[in-house]
């Protein structure tokens, strides 16, 4: 649509993405991240193949621009002979972007801020009947409908306050709304939830993981599919309570974030599975090899279903490869993370089209690497992570996967780190893969100290004869065709934006705060008169009691980095 002639108020910038051009006021008044393009291009193409299936059930083709024709598959548990005549018969109902679909999708964005996500849903995303837009704050409120006013967003519902809980708070994560949302969405429909308290669910913080989603992070190198996990888990805990029970459709780890995408059923029957999907996590301190300990258990009879409780546990007192104790994290969803079908489906509309979005070319990496991975197998071990540990030489990645492809086991990449690997080897075969390494990459054994865990496990012989010949297989396609998987830092200052404030201005500051404490451990001071270029903490508090003693700067108005350049 085209645009209204606006007249900005002072301070105000157009910011312009997709087919959206929002007004957005100079301060920090309202919450805008622009890295965040990829999560709303991710999103506007998940929420497109989602209507695409699920309308095509209600006699709708969706329609999108510059895209091919394409088979519509529906969702329901129909014959094939059916879901013809469905495609053939009775798809006599087109669904456009920026039109409104009699039949199409209700969404709700529940935090909403500038409105930029739901602008961008509602220009771009066919097949939808409404689109509200919900933030707590007034100014947000406000600015959503200046937006929604300026891109002639004619079915764009807006809601003042709340529509979850009425609190400002807890910006970061999702954890106090999710009790809600798990109800708030109708029966079969799509949940997408955010998460960028990555301190806390990648192990920083194990006890307010806790507290917020009910499970224990642990600080480890597959921290960030854990914390997929742990969402995961979290919602389908919550959604239990209320007999419901979650079908996750993409699971991803981006940049300072993760972004899950899931279904929302109802179903007494299949909730008393959910003790089985779920899973706690024993990781060794030592070497970092893991086992994982399934909460209940469940058993197919033909006729129904029987349950027990799970037995246990996997591993001992101590580790059998180093010999050190075992953290408990977890409990965290043990299932498949992606549906596999569905993912494929979002790659085929994205390759197919890319100009339809700014990021397509790294949605086409991620996805093609989700579609690689392992679907049976959580978490995954590192290669440094593995030759640190026996402070050896890192072996080639493909001839790595190679070894376990060669030992028997199946072997994929992560879309979560770019030196992982996902297999179902157990520990013991991966270690006799980097004991036979180590045969031809010799360290010196002297100084290994007779309690590390490199000593440890490089003193038991392998018992398999690794095999380190590069096997065509052991490449996966994504890696071949050079796709985007991990991008480089888009810009400065690029990781999470501060909340926005009442007041706003708080933009200039933050930046000059960071740029202060840029190196900050880089060139440290040994020479103790050099301290009086650094102000004294205790005389900005008030608090600072030797005066002209004090070793350190009582110039409140003189930077660290001024007083150097002095």
């Amino acid at each position: 649509p085209q645009k209204q002639k606006f007249d900005l108020l002072p301070g105000e910038t157009v910011v312009r993405e997709g087919k959206a051009s929002i007004l957005f006021p100079s301060a920090n008044e309202v919450f805008y991240n622009p890295v965040q393009e990829f999560n709303r291009d991710l999103t506007c193409a998940v929420i497109t193949e989602f209507a695409r299936d699920l309308l095509a059930q209600r006699g709708v083709r969706v329609v999108v621009p510059g895209e091919k024709e394409k088979v519509l598959v529906s969702l329901s548990e129909e014959s094939n002979e059916a879901e013809e005549k469905t495609g053939a018969e009775e798809l006599n109902v087109t669904a456009t972007a920026g039109e409104k679909c009699e039949h199409g999708l209700r969404v709700l964005e529940g935090l909403a801020a500038s409105g930029l996500r739901s602008v961008r849903f509602a220009l771009e995303v066919p097949g939808l009947q409404s689109v509200t837009a919900n933030d707590f704050s007034s100014k947000a409120a406000a600015l959503i409908a200046r937006n929604a006013q300026y891109n002639r967003v004619s079915h764009l519902d807006l809601m003042l306050t709340s529509l979850l809980y009425n609190s400002p708070y807890s910006p970061f994560h999702p954890a106090s709304f999710l009790d809600a949302a798990v109800q708030a969405v109708s029966e079969g429909g799509l949940l997408c939830v955010t998460c960028t308290d990555m301190a806390v669910m990648a192990g920083n913080s194990g006890e307010t993981c806790y507290s917020k989603y009910g499970s224990i992070s642990i600080k480890a190198k597959y921290c960030h599919e854990m914390a997929l996990r742990i969402i995961l888990h979290s919602l389908d805990q919550r959604a239990g309570v209320y007999q419901r029970y979650i079908q996750p459709l993409l699971s991803v780890s981006a940049d300072f974030y993760i972004r899950v995408f899931v279904r929302v059923f109802t179903g007494q029957a299949t909730v008393k599975n959910s003790a089985s999907k779920q899973a706690l996590v024993y990781n060794c301190v030592g070497c970092g090899s893991f086992h994982l300990q399934r909460m209940g258990r469940r058993i197919d009879n033909g006729k129904h279903m029987k349950y027990s409780a799970a037995t246990g546990p996997p591993v001992g007192p101590e580790c059998e490869q180093c010999g050190q104790r075992h953290q408990l994290g977890g409990p965290i969803w043990a299932e498949p993370i992606h549906d596999q079908e569905f993912v494929q489906k979002v790659l085929s509309a994205v390759s197919g089209n890319p100009s339809r979005f700014g990021t397509s070319k790294r949605i086409e990496g991620m996805l093609s690497m989700v579609t690689e991975e392992l679907e049976d197998v959580p978490l995954y071990y590192t290669v440094d992570n593995l030759t640190s540990t026996l402070h050896c030489n890192t072996p080639p990645l493909l001839q790595f996967r190679s070894a376990l492809l060669h030992a028997g086991h199946r072997v994929s990449l992560s879309h979560a780190c770019k030196n992982a690997i996902k297999t179902d080897a157990p520990p013991a075969a991966i270690w006799d893969i980097m004991r036979c390494w180590e045969k031809e990459n010799p360290v010196k054994r002297e100084k290994l100290s007779q309690t590390s865990p490199a000593f440890r496990i490089l003193s038991t012989e392998p018992r398999l004869e690794a095999c380190f010949t590069v096997r065509e297989d052991a490449n996966p396609q994504s890696r071949k065709r050079h796709l985007t998987r991990f991008q480089e830092n888009p810009q400065a200052f690029w990781g999470p934006k501060a909340r926005a404030k009442a007041g706003g201005g708080i933009t200039t500051h933050l930046q000059d705060k960071r740029k202060k404490c840029q190196n900050k451990r880089k060139n440290q001071v040994t020479d103790s008169s050099q301290l009086k270029n650094f102000p004294c903490k205790k005389f900005k508090q008030g608090m600072c009691t030797h005066g002209d003693e004090c070793c350190y700067s009582h110039d409140a108005d003189q930077t660290c980095e001024e007083k150097a350049n002095n």
